[in-house]
């Protein structure tokens, strides 16, 4: 069996998350909006115990807590949901990066398209934008500041705490994509001020199709959002359609694993990385580390195997080695890394660069295969 290390793309379910999934389907199949009989009760109760995990992962209250389909339909939810009260006030410009995920990226490329204005803030080599760029950027009509926390292909974690700081006095809404450190960064998200936080359970154990918006209230109030569907009064209306009670039943327990483990799990992820530049170093194959490491999350890396195709790599490596070049959405496209690009890389360092990301568990063994393949073709 092959070594997987695609675990930005998505991690394996927890054997604990898929035990209480069982037992809800077997046991809990009521619809949690109907309390007209135990049934719907007893699956209330489980959505209710899922909400308070969540809450309590990120330090914040459970009625803030609203579940999705995943990060991606979060972010949409926001991006759009804020579009009538844009019209409304006037305030019509958004502020975000040039290395969003599209799940961000396009639901504000359409939104410039209907005459919003952005701002894109780009990094420079590490990886890393600059705080005083964003905050710089901020007028009166500002709507929107969007900012992931940490990126998805290079890892490197951006200065979300410094953002949210200055917009905290400010009328200015503040949303992060923390799809790759929800249940990682823990304590560094429950530090963050923000209106808005995005997140998805099959990044962090749980299962996939479940996610998460955040909605923080202020002076008692939750933000002026628009839903986008209409057809039930689920999750308080922003998200209409009978809610599944096993998949959020795992994702809370996935959450409340997190909360227990997190901490040593970030130690297993940096024994890890140093195994790999270990392994790096010692088999004198020609590499080079996109983004600095000195603000990278402790599971991720991406790598540039100098004279060596990415593509051609991991087709060769497929059998036993599962890793890409780049995020999941991107697969089926052969233009380069548009967050290496934003970075500075020319075309040809992205086309050589290939992202790693691992678990609390995972083997290198081949890994070693992989780096030994790239030395011969270097």
């Amino acid at each position: 069996m092959s070594t997987y290390l695609d675990y930005n793309a998505s991690t394996p379910i927890d054997e604990r998350v898929l035990n209480v999934m069982f037992d809800v389907y077997r046991n809990t199949y009521g619809n949690a909006d109907n309390m007209n009989h135990v049934f719907g009760e007893n699956a209330s109760q489980a959505v209710d115990k899922a909400r308070l995990c969540v809450a309590d992962l990120l330090g914040i209250k459970k009625d803030e807590v609203f579940f999705t389909s995943g990060a991606t339909e979060s972010d949409n939810m926001v991006i759009f949901g804020l579009r009538d009260y844009a019209e409304k006030t006037g305030k019509k410009h958004i502020v975000t990066t040039s290395i969003e995920h599209k799940a961000v990226m396009e639901p504000i490329k359409h939104l410039e398209n209907m005459g919003f204005e952005i701002s894109y803030i780009s990094p420079d080599e590490t990886g890393r934008i600059n705080s005083e760029e964003v905050i710089n950027s901020i007028r009166d009509d500002t709507l929107l500041v969007s900012v992931m926390h940490a990126n998805n292909e290079t890892g490197i974690i951006q200065p979300i705490k410094e953002i949210g700081e200055a917009l905290a006095s400010t009328d200015v809404f503040f949303h992060i994509d923390a799809a790759q450190t929800f249940g990682k960064l823990v304590d560094e998200l429950r530090e963050v001020k923000y209106t808005f936080l995005s997140a998805s359970a099959h990044k962090m154990y749980g299962p996939q199709g479940i996610g998460v918006l955040v909605m923080r209230k202020k002076r008692y109030k939750l933000p002026p959002l628009t839903p986008m569907f209409y057809g039930g009064s689920q999750e308080h209306g922003f998200r209409p359609g009978t809610v599944p009670t096993a998949l959020i039943a795992g994702f809370g327990e996935a959450c409340k694993i997190a909360c227990d483990e997190y901490s040593y799990n970030l130690k297993k992820y940096k024994e890890t990385k140093d195994s790999i530049f270990k392994i790096l170093i010692s088999s004198g194959v020609q590499y080079s580390i996109n983004g600095s490491q000195e603000y990278c999350i402790p599971n991720t890396l991406n790598i540039r195997f100098i004279g060596v195709n990415s593509t051609a790599l991991m087709q060769q490596c497929k059998p036993f080695c599962g890793v890409s070049n780049g995020s999941a959405c991107n697969s089926s496209s052969h233009t380069p890394s548009h967050v290496l690009k934003a970075m500075g890389y020319s075309d040809e360092h992205a086309d050589q660069s290939i992202r790693i990301s691992w678990g609390k568990d995972s083997d290198l063994n081949d890994f070693q295969r992989l780096v030994e393949i790239a030395k011969l073709w270097a």
